[in-house]
């Protein structure tokens, strides 16, 4: 089977703004200019600095400027995302749309999202980040709950230090 590699410019929403390299990774590629949609299927990677995104399908839509303004990933996905904040996580969802422009994820379907720097866990049906507010907010809409899972320091135990 052959595979698509596909590399997009665009600006990251940081405050240094400069311009990083996104890269996609696909077994089959289409898109139509006019619309600015570009569509990536097939066991998609989608990799951006640290970042990384794997998925059965991968849409981007981008503006008249040909930059991206909304990703949808459908299908089994994956993800490692390192927040502005430099906080890291991982986790999988059946659907993630990410908005760059308000640097939000929305996670819809079997969310496992875990924060590895601390190791709290939400799993839910939808689950929406703004990674610059530093907000989120969980739900769920089948019969299970919303889980949150949170590592407590005693407040009388040592912190352990690393090993050297």
């Amino acid at each position: 089977m052959i595979r698509i590699l596909f590399l997009v410019p665009f600006l990251l929403l940081s405050s240094q703004m400069h311009a990083e390299e996104l890269k996609v990774i696909a077994d089959s590629f289409k898109t139509d200019q006019q619309s600015g949609i570009s569509v990536f299927s097939g066991s998609v990677k989608v990799t951006k600095g640290s970042d990384e995104l794997n998925a059965s399908k991968v849409t981007i839509y981008m503006d008249k400027d040909k930059t991206p303004i909304k990703y949808l990933a459908e299908g089994d996905v994956s993800f490692y995302i390192v927040t502005e904040q430099k906080e890291k996580y991982k986790g999988k969802a059946q659907t993630v749309i990410y908005l760059p422009k308000e640097s939000e994820y929305h996670f819809y379907k079997k969310v496992d999202l875990l924060r590895l720097d601390d190791y709290r866990r939400i799993k839910g049906d939808v689950i929406v980040m703004n990674m610059t507010q530093g907000y989120a907010t969980a739900e769920s809409t089948e019969d299970e709950p919303v889980v949150m899972t949170f590592t407590l320091q005693d407040k009388n135990s040592k912190s352990k230090s690393p090993k050297k």
